[in-house]
């Protein structure tokens, strides 16, 4: 063995530590996730990959390093996952968190109870880096998807996402730069929609943040007023009038506005068997109803 070379594992092992005394959430996966990335294979085969060279070592340090000053993982990578797919991320835009998993099962899980008789028509509102309308897109290539984005910064990234996933042979998408609330949105498609999945902002403005959400996401991508259902609230009526009968809609919401968010779907009289749904840590997380 070259005495310039080193072990990998005991490199991933430091920066592990590193990132736990940095204070980062998962250290010892983010140092295997950064690894990966830095030698171009897959986390699962970093055994195969057991030595480094000098200038790798020392790039692996720089990622970690700038890591530890909880600059976003994917923002490192440059990559974000959601179902099967893989969705170029970056300043600019909201990174999709993995308890977003959860709505796009449940979405996928109800495309699947429909009536094999039309198209599915599906709408993501509030589309970011277009996760939700481009994993869908992949997962029922007979589906219709339709991604809404308003900010300009963010809609870079929802397009660019858009044709590579087109490029790599998927349904293509119709990316909209719109506003959710519009009553007017998509008049086109008024009583037409069969599945509305959204995932807004939704934070309550002065929440305490992780410094790596407060100082990268986008905050027009993460508050929505005082009790942050100042994107929800007005954008259900726009729901309502784009689903058909029995159509279904999810709704990510903060974990302290599960009840809230529920209350104001029930109200509206639009709809029906809402539900609740909790996260992988048992926190309210999306909410889920059918138009009546």
């Amino acid at each position: 063995m070259s005495a310039s070379r080193v072990p990998l594992l005991p490199a991933i092992s430091q920066a592990a530590e590193v990132l736990r005394e940095a204070g980062v959430h998962s250290p010892r996966a983010d140092a295997e996730q950064l690894a990966a990335h830095l030698l171009g294979v897959e986390r699962t085969r970093l055994v195969l990959a057991p030595l480094l060279e000098p200038e790798q070592l020392a790039a692996y340090r720089a990622l970690v390093e700038r890591r530890a000053g909880h600059i976003p993982l994917q923002h490192l990578t440059g990559v974000a996952a959601m179902g099967a797919i893989d969705l170029a991320v970056g300043p600019g835009v909201f990174v999709p968190r993995p308890e977003t998993e959860l709505l796009f099962a449940w979405g996928l899980g109800y495309l699947e109870t429909l009536p094999h008789d039309h198209r599915p028509v599906v709408i993501d509102l509030c589309a970011g880096s277009g996760a939700l309308a481009l994993a869908l897109a992949n997962a029922r290539p007979d589906a219709e998807v339709h991604a809404v984005e308003l900010d300009p910064e963010a809609l870079v990234w929802t397009r660019r996402n858009a044709e590579a996933r087109a490029a790599e042979g998927d349904t293509p998408i119709t990316v909209h730069a719109a506003d959710v609330t519009d009553p007017g949105l998509l008049a086109e498609f008024s009583g037409r929609v069969d599945l509305v999945v959204a995932n807004p902002p939704y934070i309550p403005e002065g929440a305490s943040l992780d410094p790596e959400v407060a100082d990268h996401d986008p905050h027009r991508a993460l508050f929505a007023g005082p009790d942050g259902l100042d994107v929800i609230r007005p954008m259900l009526p726009v729901i309502s009038r784009l689903l058909r009968p029995a159509g279904g809609v999810g709704i990510e919401h903060d974990d302290t506005n599960g009840d809230a968010t529920a209350a104001l779907l029930t109200a509206s009289a639009a709809f029906t068997a809402v539900t609740e749904h909790l996260d992988l840590a048992e926190k309210p997380r999306f909410v889920t109803a059918t138009r009546v």
